[in-house]
């Protein structure tokens, strides 16, 4: 499953940059593959240890105010794995064959 997440504390100033690199930080640390944008981290994993870490990504950048902010979307497709760069390469791939109906539409 893939879960891509952003969290940051509420009240905390105007930067939360060191809130949510403690965040990420938990990600990194937790060995699953990751990825970090200006907006989400993505990772990819089981249901028990994505959410897990998930978790206490959520509880380190509670450490920085008393109210935290979560938003979560997950792509749960039992079976695959890969999928943090597969996804990417099969839309890649379509960009390059604009008229290639077999692409799969689902991403």
């Amino acid at each position: 499953m893939l879960v891509a997440f952003s969290v940051s504390p509420l009240g905390a100033g105007e930067s939360v940059s060191g809130a949510v690199a403690d965040a990420v930080r938990v990600v990194r640390e937790s060995g699953l593959p990751n990825s970090t944008d200006a907006m989400f981290t993505t990772i990819e994993g089981e249901w028990d240890e994505v959410m897990d870490v998930v978790r206490r990504a959520t509880e380190a950048v509670g450490r920085h105010g008393n109210r935290v902010s979560l938003v979560l979307k997950a792509d749960i497709r039992p079976g695959h794995t890969g999928e943090l760069s597969g996804k990417v390469e099969r839309l890649e791939a379509a960009l390059g064959r604009p008229d290639d109906e077999s692409a799969d539409p689902r991403g």
